[in-house]
């Protein structure tokens, strides 16, 4: 990990990573869309998930998959679900659908759930069970129609928790391949209205080139870590965290902010010390290694740094840190406190794991129940109170130069 001044700081640490035009992808998209299962097959093998007669899991395959967990297993993922399930229940209650007056005209909106979901959920450097429950969970409490759950090389973990989580179909597919037969279908999978979850570079570069033949979440890029720590943190909870988000990739990065190089100092030797004794030592050092440590001198340096910067995740390991959160704004989820570790959130406290990176949280939050439902509006208007809307109407019609818009208007007068 490196240790750098705040006042050393160049444009490259702010700068957004930029998803290349991955010619393969397009060339799997495109073979997917005109050949269908077979396509889907061939890639399947190519890139290791061997021969798929079957792509859908049967009741019975998802069924055998459940026996062959533990009690314990089975238990933390309900745990889980239903941490998950609650926080998105509480979510959709926040809005509601409205019909007001104005002017004499009934004006509303109304909520309405998707009719089809992919739920896509990485299975490459480990099975990611937690992300078919982030996925699938808020679809269900959303009242989503069909619920499909997509990952290669899928493990009984992954079945169990797509099952229980609620998905309506379970997939043994990944890759660009299984992105492509959710946006476009295939003679036995039927297209999605909305692809969501993370993925690699080919997975991201492939949900860009769907984009507006389906809905997509947002692109994600390689996952990330702020963390802000003053003299109260505890430099092990600090290393241990930034070592969890390294752990993902060797592209994951974290970030520390803190006040003097000694605490630094002494994050830097306890991360060196854990990494000695982690089976994914080799992903973990990689990405710890272009990690760093900034050092600032004031508050407002820190705050100022974050925003910018704008992580995925961030955690505030500050004195009084519940007083300090309307100061940050740009985030994908905020961890507050010493004992708000990003693993809780990752796995089981109920909010999403499945967040903006790449500084999209500047204009984006994370996946939520929000994203399986549509806000649609609708108008009646009253014959008694047409004329000054019909007037007013017209009136702006004819200052477009629209003139068919004008006599739909008059007309109704």
């Amino acid at each position: 990990m490196k240790i750098i001044n705040c006042e050393n700081l160049d444009e490259k640490f702010f700068s957004k990573i930029e998803f290349e035009n991955i010619s393969s992808v397009s060339e799997i998209i495109s073979a997917v869309r005109k050949n269908g299962d077979a396509a889907v097959k061939k890639y399947a093998k190519k890139f290791g998930d061997g021969e798929i007669n079957s792509f859908k899991l049967t009741e019975n395959e998802i069924e055998e998959a459940i026996a062959k967990l533990d009690n314990q297993t089975i238990e933390t993922i309900k745990f889980a679900i239903n941490n998950v399930r609650e926080f998105a229940k509480a979510q959709l209650s926040s809005i509601k659908e409205i019909e007001v007056n104005i002017n004499g005209n009934l004006l509303g909106q109304k909520i309405i759930p998707l009719d089809s979901v992919g739920c896509y959920i990485p299975g490459g450097n480990y099975p990611l069970p937690s992300s078919a429950i982030m996925t699938v969970v808020p679809a269900k409490i959303a009242g989503v129609k069909r619920i499909a759950a997509m990952s290669p090389k899928i493990q009984p973990v992954t079945i169990a928790a797509a099952h229980l989580a609620g998905a309506d179909e379970i997939y043994r597919i990944g890759g660009v391949q299984a992105v492509a037969a959710m946006a476009y279908g295939t003679e036995s999978i039927q297209k999605v209205n909305k692809i969501v979850g993370p993925g690699n570079k080919f997975v991201t570069a492939a949900k860009k080139q769907v984009c507006g033949e389906c809905g997509i979440d947002f692109l994600a890029g390689p996952s990330e870590v702020l963390i802000i720590a003053d003299k109260t943190a505890n430099p092990d909870f600090v290393a241990a965290d930034m070592l969890a988000q390294c752990e993902h990739d060797k592209d994951a990065r974290a970030f520390l902010i803190c006040f003097s190089k000694e605490f630094a100092q002494n994050v830097d030797k306890k991360a060196k010390e854990f990494l000695e004794n982690i089976p994914t030592k080799e992903i973990a050092q990689q990405a710890y290694e272009n990690s760093a440590a900034i050092i600032v001198e004031y508050l407002d340096e820190a705050v100022e740094i974050s925003n910018k910067k704008a992580p995925e995740h961030l955690e505030l390991c500050l004195e009084n840190a519940e007083n300090l959160i309307n100061k940050f704004n740009n985030y994908g989820s905020l961890f507050i406190g010493n004992y708000s570790a990003e693993v809780f959130g990752d796995y089981v406290s109920g909010t999403n794991h499945t967040l903006p990176t790449n500084q999209v949280s500047k204009y984006s939050g994370g996946l939520s129940v929000f994203d399986y439902i549509k806000i649609q509006t609708y108008q009646i208007i009253k014959e008694k109170a047409l004329k000054e809307t019909a007037v007013n109407a017209a009136f702006l019609a004819e200052k477009e130069g629209l003139f068919a818009h004008r006599l739909a208007a008059k007309i109704r007068l």
